[in-house]
């Protein structure tokens, strides 16, 4: 939770019936004849309809009794149920009818929740792969997104591992959405239906680009729905691949209204190298910038762009250059991520083999130490280490009241430990800009030793009080790339403390799980254990997930798969850099001691705890092991 933005609201919806259609420029075109209607059947509950069609299509390995079986979980009433029989490895399934691309699961359940359950997808009824896994369920309405993975399908099934209570699972709905992949065609079709569909980046699982090609879009193009949302930068792209070389006449975009002042379309052989075919003109784009509403009146647009001459390739792209602008309020602008409802690509060729990449697994080998530091020389190795520097290496962050600055008095070797000391002083500081009446010491790895994956850990005592902010973290090396920046960026909290003697957390932070939203837990120490003794602090960090441990007990674990299907993008695939620093006051701080002044999060008290000196976080050692 180190670095904080203000939260930046999504471009507000509300119901218009009217729909701006572009036709301007001769690259733009009314839509085409052919094809789907906004009212294909993009959000129909594919489970429902095949229980309609044959019964039979739903079995289970059992029922509590007569008045639970496992048709009530597909019957579209929300007031009936399946019940199973009282065995943890109880199961329901249903046959779609035909094999679709599954874009989400959605489970309602009633009190008798599984604890442990798994989804799985088959296209023959007999062999089984997962595509969401629950280890720690609570219950409630659960939507499990498939997005980045291959998931096709015309059996799907939910098998339990552990019930969360002594009665049997029980399951109001067992919902399926999804559609069958666009086949090969040499007639003009929309080839990008039910196709795989990527972007650089997506706001979170419910935003995720495999919407752009479900084949719907609202009718008012304004609704909360069925949409690829970019993060707030205009360096974004979202792309779909045909399956084999194709084609290409029309591209047809329907956005929302956050839509894309200017922008390119472009096709690839490779998924690498691009051909740019589309660009509005000037004029175009003008009219389009010049049109700047309030997000409650603002409305989307649809884009029929009827290529100048056919292209050929098997994936094409949006690439975003300029975002629209909105009053918001009057008379100042804002801008949101781009946001769009369906892209459609109308040619011949294409593939329904299409299918996205299998994920990244856990790497193979035993670790080695590849960074170590025990700070025992006479001084700070900054061959290892970088001190940061407020106003040079970084802005302030989170409201915090602290100077970070580069000086013996907060950040010095003593006693064969690392030591990061706070001091106050009143209005002595000028930093980037700014007066602070306290410093303090922060170091990092980057450009030092940046890296990725591995099992990190640190042992550290840190000061009790309240708003002292030690931290122990990671932080993606692309954070300073403006068209990367925070949260897209990745952050990997190992271990905070805000002065509470009892406990520290943990945290992962990333698009769609950032600041308060972020993906955290407590830990309380066993024992009358506390933060002012010598704990050992760590990440396990792998393709496939993150876990945290404090003197090696397991307190967060948080997998790839559950991430992306329930919360955002996975953004740990790159590298990052460690981080050890006392921050003090801000966000965090005050979120837990409600403390307003003299300083946000730090009371009188804690100010003349700085002030008599000895207020510091000790590091015995740091290291880094990794595979291969």
């Amino acid at each position: 939770m180190q670095l904080r933005t203000p939260r930046t609201p999504r471009v507000l919806v509300t119901a218009l019936t009217a729909v701006a259609l572009l036709c301007a420029g001769p690259g733009l075109t009314a839509p085409a004849a052919a094809g789907p209607s906004a009212a294909a059947a993009w959000d129909t509950d594919r489970a429902a309809s095949a229980y309609a069609a044959a019964p039979s299509s739903v079995t289970a390995s059992g029922s509590e009794n007569g008045g639970t079986a496992p048709g009530l979980a597909f019957d579209g009433n929300g007031g009936t149920r399946w019940s199973s029989d009282f065995a943890d490895d109880a199961w329901i399934r249903v046959d779609l009818g035909s094999t679709i691309r599954v874009d989400r699961v959605v489970l309602d359940w009633e009190a008798a929740y599984g604890k442990r359950y798994v989804l799985e997808a088959s296209r023959n009824g007999t062999d089984w792969t997962p595509f969401y896994t629950e280890t720690a369920g609570t219950g409630g309405s659960v939507t499990a997104h498939t997005y980045p993975q291959e998931v096709t399908a015309r059996y799907v099934r939910m098998r339990g591992v552990e019930r969360a209570t002594a009665w049997g699972y029980s399951l109001f709905s067992f919902k399926v959405y999804g559609g069958e992949p666009a086949p090969a065609s040499t007639t003009r079709t929309n080839l990008a239906l039910h196709h795989p569909a990527y972007a650089n980046f997506y706001q979170h699982a419910g935003n995720s680009p495999a919407f752009v090609t479900d084949g719907g879009w609202p009718a008012d193009l304004k609704a909360d729905v069925s949409r690829w949302a970019g993060d707030w930068n205009a360096s974004r792209w979202v792309s779909v691949d045909l399956g084999a070389t194709s084609t290409i006449d029309t591209v047809d975009l329907y956005w929302e209204a956050a839509y894309a002042v200017d922008y390119e379309l472009q096709v690839s052989d490779d998924n690498r190298t691009w051909r740019t075919v589309y660009r509005p003109t000037a004029a175009e784009v003008a009219a389009r910038r010049a049109d700047v509403k309030s997000p409650g009146e603002a409305t989307g647009r649809h884009d029929s762009v009827r290529l100048p001459s056919p292209a050929t390739g098997r994936y094409v792209r949006m690439l975003g250059k300029e975002r629209r602008s909105f009053h918001n309020p009057a008379p100042h602008t804002a801008q949101f991520g781009y946001s769009l409802y369906e892209f459609q690509v109308w040619g011949t060729g294409g593939s329904a083999a299409a299918a996205y990449p299998a994920l990244p697994g856990d790497p193979s080998g035993a670790y080695r130490t590849t960074f170590f530091d025990d700070f025992t020389s006479a001084s700070l190795d900054r061959a290892k280490w970088r001190v940061v520097r407020t106003g040079t290496e970084m802005g302030p962050v989170n409201g915090e009241s602290q100077a970070y600055v580069d000086s013996p008095d907060t950040v010095r070797q003593e006693n064969g430990a690392l030591v990061l000391r706070a001091k106050y002083c009143k209005g002595c500081t000028q930093a980037g800009g700014g007066t602070y009446d306290f410093t303090s010491g922060r170091i990092d790895t980057h450009t030092r030793f940046d890296f990725t994956y591995g099992r990190v850990s640190a042992r550290m005592k840190l000061p009790i009080g309240d708003g002292f902010w030690p931290a122990f973290w990671l932080l993606g090396s692309n954070v300073d790339d403006p068209t990367v920046s925070w949260p897209a960026s990745g952050e990997t909290d190992i271990m905070e403390n805000v002065g509470y003697a009892d406990w520290t957390s943990t945290a992962l932070h990333g698009p769609g799980y950032s600041a308060d939203g972020n993906i955290g837990a407590r830990q309380v120490y066993p024992n009358g254990g506390r933060a002012d003794q010598w704990h050992t602090y760590a990440v396990e960090w792998t393709p496939t997930g993150m876990k945290f441990f404090v003197d090696d007990r397991l307190v967060q674990e948080t997998s790839r798969n559950k991430l992306e299907s329930t919360r955002g993008q996975w953004v740990f695939d790159h590298h990052q850099y460690v981080i050890l620093n006392l921050a003090l006051g801000g966000a965090y701080p005050a979120g837990w001691n409600q403390v307003t002044t003299p300083y946000w999060g730090l009371p009188q008290s804690s100010v003349d705890r700085i002030a008599g000196g000895g207020v510091q976080a000790e590091v015995d050692w740091v290291r880094v092991e990794q595979k291969g």
